[in-house]
């Protein structure tokens, strides 16, 4: 398999297939619908290398309140939704939220330009490095274990 086709075939199923993504709430999206609205890009740039899904790990192991939105089962500080919230609470300056989930998305967002890094202004936990190498190559090569 290929990286551009393994980001249609990632969490989302087959791009090729059924091309729906089951949400939290048990309702089927259609990918074309999640693309359109600006929550998954046509061309991965996750694919590329530069962009990266982050959130920060809690420390203390305490459970960490479980979000209404997006995956529930991650350990992180609290954010407001979890990852793949596909829903306008996941904009990293969406507003109202509450002040520590506000606290800790400024806090990633800080550390993550620090390090070269810019967020995608819809979801909070996506980040592309700005000077990205390979803005527009679409690679192709095998993906494998080895």
């Amino acid at each position: 398999m290929h990286p551009h086709q393994a980001s249609g075939a990632s969490a989302f199923g087959s791009a090729e297939s059924d091309c729906r993504r089951r949400t939290d709430a048990g309702r089927v999206r259609l990918l074309s619908d999640l693309i359109a609205k600006g929550y998954i890009g046509e061309l991965s740039t996750h694919s590329r290398g530069s962009t990266v899904d982050v959130a920060i790990a809690r420390a203390d192991r305490k459970s960490a309140p479980k979000p209404a939105c997006g995956a529930t089962d991650a350990d992180t500080l609290d954010f407001g939704t979890g990852f793949d919230c596909f829903d306008p609470a996941s904009e990293t300056a969406h507003r109202p939220i509450a002040s520590e989930a506000a606290a800790n998305r400024k806090r990633l967002v800080e550390a993550m330009r620090a390090r070269g890094f810019k967020n995608y202004a819809r979801e909070w936990w996506h980040f592309t490095l700005e000077n990205e190498p390979f803005p527009k190559e679409r690679f192709n090569f095998p993906v494998t274990a080895e």
